[in-house]
């Protein structure tokens, strides 16, 4: 496994229960600012699932998307409600009140 992979993990696990954080932020957590594809791409192919908690992970305008690894968004949406997370649209997370300020 990289060690880009392996650092978007880590960065990930950071991320608490409640909250959610962008590839974007994800990215530039890592010191890879322009790599926010690269991180979900990472995400499609966590093989830590229940460790690594990718679906607190969402586009910079909270939304879901279609491709969650492991169920889809409405597996990705059930698993964010579960957490408090709040949502302004169907599929779009209030991000304004949920996202992650490290």
């Amino acid at each position: 496994m990289s060690s880009f992979f392996n650092a978007v993990y880590e960065a990930v696990k950071q991320i608490p229960k409640g909250k959610v954080s962008t590839y974007g932020d994800i990215a530039r957590a890592i010191g890879a600012p322009r790599a926010s594809r690269q991180v979900g791409w990472a995400l499609h192919c966590n093989p830590y699932e229940g460790i690594v908690p990718c679906h607190r992970v969402v586009f910079r305008d909270g939304a879901l998307t279609d491709g969650f690894a492991f169920g889809g968004r409405d597996v990705q949406k059930a698993l964010l409600v579960s957490e408090g997370v709040g949502f302004s649209d169907e599929y779009k997370v209030d991000i304004k009140n949920y996202r992650w300020d490290k």
